[in-house]
């Protein structure tokens, strides 16, 4: 089976504490009739911090959609090679190791993709596949977990590489009075992560299986409202309460599987905010602590969007993992509204990187996270 190994995450050095985002909200939406509605759903979040890839005063500001992009590239470029070299030294691999790159991210768009300036850059092979998805929002950390699981069941013994590149703050409108952009600007962080899915052993989690579902008739829940000034952040009312309708897709994975989805050893779950977490919860029968490594992302960074399982994942491993062969599941949710599930097991094994192609995997570094 495929082995998603250890990911490597960063963050931007610039942060933003719970209480700067309350008195900002305050400040900027002074006299606004929903302000202490939108200041109750920010309290609410369980953020404590948040990190943006600029200075406060810059972020707070629009230079317009053309600087935005911009910027958004060059903060991928410095940001993005040392997560992967990071992400590589885990798995034990090197770039020209790896034959497909998975790129995923919501928050700023380029063509080509990252995966060709990465090509030319990083030094992974020129026949590399590359897989760029834009469009799944949170729910493409999960997403890319699952396209590189069947790339690599598809094509035995080759290595996939994930990597997902979320500048949320850069989505940041000034002139949008709505509640639900109001609500993000207190919810979404910034951050990088990246993740070797090997095709034959690593350490990690064995992947065994995946599925997705969409919430009939939901497509307008959350959503992007693309206008001259970018990107304009749409949350419906009705979010909050759709682990009533994804939950059951996630017990169906499992069922089918024959598993038992609220014993499983480990919960891998995108944290878009706390309640999401506590229906999971109640609904799947989990004791709240299973999802201790997504509410501390939450805490620790805010929603990171696509990163956020990623991420997830790290602090498990960071905790020393799991006993080998419990089982676990990884959960993204997004735009659609969309569900991208995965069932695997904890394996451990000591990867060979002289196996294929003979390259030095590279020295592992810690940096932010």
């Amino acid at each position: 089976m495929p082995v998603l190994c250890c990911p490597a995450v960063a963050v931007p050095e610039y942060t933003i504490t719970h209480e700067q985002t309350l008195s900002l909200a305050r400040s900027l939406y002074r006299g606004h009739e929903q302000l202490p509605l939108a200041l109750r759903l920010i309290g609410n979040t369980g953020v404590s911090k948040r990190h943006v890839v600029q200075p406060l005063e810059k972020t707070l500001r629009h230079p317009g959609l053309e600087a935005r992009t911009e910027t958004y590239e060059a903060e991928a470029k410095a940001r993005v090679p040392d997560v992967v070299e990071r992400a590589l030294a885990h798995a034990g691999l090197g770039p020209r190791d790896i034959d497909v790159i998975i790129y995923v991210s919501c928050t700023g768009f380029m063509m080509p993709s990252l995966t060709a300036w990465m090509i030319n850059a990083l030094g992974f092979r020129y026949d590399c596949r590359q897989i760029p998805i834009a469009q799944l929002g949170c729910a493409a950390g999960g997403a890319a977990i699952n396209r590189a699981h069947d790339f690599c069941a598809a094509h035995p013994g080759s290595n996939a590489l994930i990597v997902a590149c979320e500048f949320c703050s850069l989505c940041y409108q000034p002139t949008d009075l709505t509640v639900g952009n109001m609500l993000s600007n207190g919810l979404f962080g910034d951050a990088v992560a990246a993740a070797v899915v090997r095709g034959s052993g690593g350490t990690g989690v064995s992947l065994e299986a995946n599925g997705s579902y969409l919430v009939p008739d939901s497509e307008d829940w959350i959503a992007y409202r693309v206008r001259p000034t970018g990107f304009h952040f749409m949350l419906d009312r009705r979010v909050p309460g759709t682990m009533k309708q994804l939950a059951p897709a996630l017990s169906s994975l499992a069922a089918q599987h024959q598993r038992d989805v609220s014993t499983q050893g480990f919960y891998l779950i995108h944290a878009g905010g706390p309640r999401i977490l506590d229906d999971l919860s109640h609904y799947l029968a989990v004791p709240p602590e299973k999802f201790r490594f997504s509410r501390a992302t939450l805490a620790d960074y805010g929603n990171i969007a696509s990163a956020v399982v990623l991420d997830a994942l790290r602090r498990l491993f960071e905790e020393g993992g799991c006993p080998p062969g419990a089982l676990g599941m990884i959960a993204g949710f997004g735009p659609g509204i969309t569900a991208e599930i995965s069932l695997g097991r904890w394996v451990t094994d000591t990867p060979d990187p002289t196996e294929r192609s003979g390259d030095t995997p590279a020295v592992a570094t810690e940096g932010p996270s």
